[in-house]
């Protein structure tokens, strides 16, 4: 509780200053209202732009409350985005990518008011000047332009209700003085993340089940500081810090396991009864400093950007998993295994960027650049298994090193040939060369050396029809290179015969996307799109007998979830929206329909990481097979209902529902969700609640069945219902000039972080 305390002391001694602001207001003569109509959803050439500037959903609301609300953008774990159902998004400000892992993001979206946003830009295919991995979009979030000296600032509390309660503040603030500008913001929480697991496998002759529950208390504080220093009328000097650090102490993992087999000798089925208990204790700090330098090189907006930047990056993990013995009335036995894991990983990144835009008065634009980054992970493993009965450790440390150095280039040609048409035309050369060490493999897998280079061209065009109808069309090359989590060779068992393995033999994955679409009076739209993955990189269920190299084979049937590349697959779908306003705006509608059909072929025939196959009953080999198409719809829509003249009440109406799909586990089925909101908005203050998955609908259930026999079933509820109160408060001199937000040289690395 020491964090949101910390943050709640600062919130309530902040409004001394925000009252005498409020005398000042009150003098203030009031001004006849003029309603102004103004495009709020729009296509430009290569991004869809959502201003939000005007709009009631902004009061009161955290950021990642907007993104969830604006169209195209959806969540279904309310933790990532999705850009049109499918592709990742990644977050900028003002143009620039976040300069902080995923997992902060998260955090720092939740914990931002978004009264300070002029409007949302969606990329769904981005050009060649961005750093981005796979099919991944973005999400560039305006801030508003605010030009007279100050200080400003907003603080906010929330509580929140699901399985276990939940605190968390915020408090930023913004001072600008003549040249120089500060941009400060603090934001801490804690809450316990609980899930409930059922896990089946097996087949005719052998099935194991899992059932319980996982409870991770989380406890997180971050912030970040940027200084903006205007040294001449055409250059800055910029200085950014990022900070944060997250505690999970005391992480449990209870699950009762029922484990069958059939005894040929006896011609009938066994069935042996354990629980898997596991501890867990982790922590993480992530710190980067950026610094910048940005000169204006012509009245026609051509400049230089140059950025260097440091990141690193810790988390340090330990387990204690124990099999215990047991009854089927679920009676505590002997202690059957006890496996002891410590799993760190610190991150090194020294990077850096270089980018030029010429502009020309024939409305034609160069942009060329280049980068590195030089990145180190040190992955010091150790586990040690002790068996019933023997107080000897049977011990397999793994000191893993990873090295990775990308090379980037870029030349990006865009020309204005009309007011009706324009194009932009692109390509991204990249060099990867990576080394990868392991000090207690086998010799075959101790040095894993990676080169490889890449040409990812890129074209893109817009035609404006008339002024109701605009079409535009898209193609990218992008590549997705490994995690680095994802790289590191450790196992994380959850019970005594499932767990899931870390591959260090991962290799880059390419992707294809291209996307087609028409626009009519800027609030119904059509999107056309098909995206090709080879190689792509995902998590494979392998089970069965497992057989060593040596002829070894497990005495039981054995689930290992797999990273790896698997295959190659196509993802072809449609989508239908609308954003518009009725009833003189006071119902404000966002809808989308769509279809998708994804084809998918991969085959994976034995573990990657140390060659082991697996067996039937029999002694026949059993090939993990996913070569199922699937057509799914997604529908989503969110409802804006203000309930009195003065705006000061609105009503908030969310749903969505994914249809289910083929994915790489299995068939996902459907998932669907109901959020309500109502929000008070009285002076500086807004008061709002809102209680997400009403209808309690919104669990994750996989099933998957082999041609051989074998099956997996996977159900996983987070307790998405709840609640959440918040109150928002903002104060000092809202006309501040926000601090020039910058672009961390290596900010395409802390996407691949944990």
């Amino acid at each position: 509780m020491k964090t949101p305390l910390l943050i709640a002391a600062i919130f309530f001694t902040g409004l001394t200053f925000a009252q005498e602001k409020k005398q000042d207001s009150l003098k203030t003569k009031k001004i006849e209202e003029v309603v102004l109509t103004k495009q709020v959803f729009k296509k430009q050439s290569d991004r869809f732009v959502y201003d939000v500037a005007a709009s009631p959903v902004t009061k009161g609301n955290t950021t990642f409350d907007l993104l969830r609300q604006t169209p195209l953008l959806s969540t279904t774990d309310d933790k990532t985005l999705k850009i049109a159902g499918k592709n990742n998004a990644l977050i900028y400000i003002n143009g620039r990518k976040t300069n902080m892992d995923a997992e902060s993001v998260t955090q720092f979206l939740k914990n931002t008011p978004a009264e300070n946003i002029q409007k949302i830009e969606v990329i769904t295919v981005p050009g060649s000047e961005f750093q981005v991995e796979s099919s991944d979009g973005i999400i560039n979030i305006v801030l508003k332009k605010k030009m007279s000296d100050g200080l400003s600032g907003n603080m906010r509390m929330s509580n929140s209700q699901n399985k276990y309660n939940a605190s968390s503040a915020s408090f930023s603030t913004n001072y600008r003085k003549d040249k120089l500008g500060i941009s400060a913001n603090l934001y801490g929480g804690e809450n316990i993340q609980a899930q409930s697991y059922v896990l089946r496998n097996g087949n005719s002759t052998s099935s194991n089940q899992s059932v319980g529950d996982i409870d991770d208390p989380n406890q997180y504080i971050g912030g970040y500081l940027n200084l903006d220093y205007q040294l001449t009328d055409k250059s800055n000097l910029a200085l950014s810090w990022n900070s944060s650090a997250n505690k999970s102490y005391n992480s449990t993992v209870n699950l009762f396991n029922t484990v069958r087999s059939f005894d040929e000798v006896n011609n009938s089925y066994s069935t042996n009864y354990t629980y898997s208990r596991n501890k867990e204790d982790a922590r993480s700090y992530n710190n980067s400093v950026n610094l910048n330098y940005e000169l204006k090189t012509d009245s026609l907006g051509s400049k230089l950007n140059v950025n260097a930047a440091y990141l690193n990056f810790k988390r340090f993990q330990f387990t204690d998993n124990k099999t215990i013995l047991s009854d089927a009335t679920g009676n505590n036995g002997a202690i059957g295994q006890t496996i002891y894991q410590n799993l760190p990983q610190i991150i090194n990144n020294f990077s850096g960027t270089v980018d030029y835009i010429q502009k020309f008065k024939n409305d034609f634009t160069l942009a060329v650049g280049g980068n590195f980054n030089k990145t180190k992970t040190d992955n010091d493993t150790k586990n040690d298994a002790f068996m019933a009965g023997n107080n000897i450790p049977i011990s397999t440390p793994n000191h893993f090193i990873y090295d990775e150095n990308i090379y980037g280039a870029y030349l990006t040609l865009e020309k204005k040939f009309s007011d009706k048409f324009s194009g932009k035309i692109g390509t991204r050369y990249e060099m990867t060369n990576s080394l990868g060490t392991s000090d207690n493999a086998a010799p075959e897998y101790r040095r894993i050396e990676r080169d490889y280079n890449n040409i990812l061209p890129y074209l893109s065009f817009n035609y404006a029809i008339n002024d109701k109808n605009n079409i535009s069309y898209a193609f990218s090359s992008r590549m997705r290179r490994p995690s680095f989590w994802e790289l590191n060779p450790v196992r994380n068992i959850l019970t005594e015969y499932n767990y899931t393995q870390n591959n260090p033999f991962v290799k880059a994955s390419s992707t294809y996307n291209q996307e087609l679409t028409y626009m009519y009076k800027s609030s119904y739209f059509l999107i056309l799109n098909h995206s090709y993955f080879k190689d792509q990189i995902t998590q494979v269920p392998l089970q069965g007998y497992a057989k060593s190299m040596d002829g070894t084979i497990s005495e039981q049937n054995v689930l290992r979830y797999i990273r790896t590349n698997f295959g190659d697959k196509q993802e072809m779908s449609a989508m239908l929206g609308i954003q518009k306003s009725f009833f003189k705006q006071y119902l404000t509608l966002n809808f989308n329909i769509g279809v998708q059909h994804n084809v998918n072929n991969g085959v994976l025939a034995a573990d990657p990481t140390n060659g082991d196959i697996f067996l039937d009953k029999d002694g026949n080999q059993i090939v993990y097979r996913n070569n199922i198409k699937s057509t799914s719809v997604l529908i989503q829509t969110n409802n804006t209902i203000r309930l009195d003249k003065k705006k000061t009440w609105f009503l908030g109406v969310n749903y969505f529902y994914v249809d289910k799909q083929q994915i790489e586990l299995g068939m996902l089925k459907d998932l669907m969700s109901l959020d309500l909101s109502i929000k008070k908005n009285w002076n500086d203050w807004t008061f709002a609640l809102n209680v997400n998955d009403v209808l309690k609908t919104n669990v994750v259930e996989i099933e998957d069945y082999q041609a051989n026999g074998n099956y997996n079933y996977v159900k996983n509820d987070q307790y998405r219902f709840g609640g959440t109160f918040s109150i928002t408060y903002n104060f000092g001199n809202q006309k501040v000039k926000k601090v020039r937000d910058i672009e961390g040289a290596s900010d395409a690395i802390k996407s691949r972080t944990r």
